[in-house]
């Protein structure tokens, strides 16, 4: 939420009016849905399913959003070296508590140590696509940034309204709640320090 609230729709409103942005953040809030439920049905056949759909949701965001981030360095690359290297590590240190929570929602869903690892790895590499990609097509397709910021936020307010706080509010042990709650804020704070 402090991702899409805090930068991903600030950034977007600065180059989208507002007849663009929030239809495409709807759109892509309902687009999460609709995979949401085509993962449920592909995933999970049991009433008890052992593994979430968070898991894949979550992976299926972070791969966006890392697509999304090899496609802003590698247009500030394209602007200058040095705002290159400025946005690279500005997105290197606001990876690193989203990668660490993005694990614990794998851990979360029902999946292994390893398996989480392994998968956050694979995600994390679309980062490199991204930026290949972006080197390759920004200059070319006028608006394609534009319209990926939006869509970004959408997928995060998805997972962050349909999945990670109602977690959160089922959690029974009142101390837990509160603590993870704790965590939540922190996490808010430290996206609009980074902001």
């Amino acid at each position: 939420m402090g991702g899409a609230f805090l930068h991903l729709l600030p950034e977007a409103s600065e180059s989208l009016p507002a007849d663009q942005l929030f239809p495409t953040v709807l759109f892509s809030f309902i687009s999460f849905f609709a995979i949401e439920k085509i993962l449920h049905w592909r995933h999970c056949h049991e009433p008890n399913c052992e593994v979430h759909t968070i898991g894949y949701m979550n992976l299926f965001g972070d791969a966006f959003h890392n697509l999304l981030d090899g496609l802003v360095i590698a247009a500030a690359f394209l602007t200058s070296p040095e705002l290159g290297w400025v946005t690279t590590i500005a997105v290197a240190a606001h990876e690193i508590p989203q990668e660490i929570s993005d694990f614990g929602v794998l851990l979360h869903a029902g999946w292994s140590t390893k398996k989480a690892l392994i998968a956050n790895y694979a995600v994390s590499s679309m980062a490199i696509f991204g930026g290949v990609l972006g080197y390759f097509l920004l200059d070319s397709v006028q608006g394609f940034q534009e319209l990926l910021v939006p869509f970004a936020a959408g997928g995060f307010l998805y997972i962050a309204a349909s999945d990670l706080l109602p977690e959160l509010r089922r959690e029974k042990n009142q101390l837990k709640a509160w603590i993870s709650f704790g965590v939540f804020l922190l996490g808010v704070l430290f996206m609009k320090v980074l902001a």
